[in-house]
């Protein structure tokens, strides 16, 4: 749940609209009082474009099934309460924000595969098109090109563009 809140916080869309609430099945009442906040706070928050988010949305459900940030997230009590490969422990608060790191650079590596999805761009374009910063979309369209997953498809005068290869 910290993972995709976190994601959908970057993406604009705000992690108050995911909730998860443990009520039993005997706690009618309190069920009813979650389910009405919850609508209060959406109502506030306004409706969801969905074309607006059409490109942050797709980008969030590709990074959270990034390898990388899955395995991240299953070894919480195997970092935080054991130790890892070095014999280390990690604070809470270390291990959490790694994990926010890795799903925010997934997310960016993920805009940046949706993005190339509609053809070659250069790498202005696709700041333009993410609202990341030029220097952002150039260290990961580079791990990207590291991964076999994006390259040179030819160039725009002197600046090259890129293409997706395989998603």
């Amino acid at each position: 749940m910290q993972v995709v809140g976190h994601l959908l916080e970057i993406a604009g869309i705000g992690r108050e609209r995911l909730q998860l609430r443990w009520v039993s099945s005997a706690e009618g009442q309190l069920f009813a009082e979650y389910v009405t906040e919850l609508t209060q706070l959406i109502l506030g928050s306004g409706s969801l474009d969905r074309e607006r988010f059409k490109l942050p949305l797709a980008a969030a459900k590709q990074a959270l099934q990034a390898p990388p940030l899955r395995w991240l997230m299953g070894m919480e009590k195997q970092l935080t309460e054991r130790e890892n490969v070095f014999h280390e422990k990690l604070e809470a608060g270390s291990y959490h924000l790694i994990l926010e790191q890795r799903a925010e650079e997934e997310y960016q590596k993920a805009l940046l595969c949706e993005t190339l999805r509609e053809g070659p761009k250069t790498v202005r374009q696709m700041a333009q098109e993410t609202g990341l910063p030029v220097y952002t979309v150039s260290l990961r369209l580079n791990h990207l090109e590291r991964s076999g997953l994006a390259d040179v498809s030819g160039h725009e005068g002197t600046t090259f563009k890129f293409k997706l290869l395989a998603a």
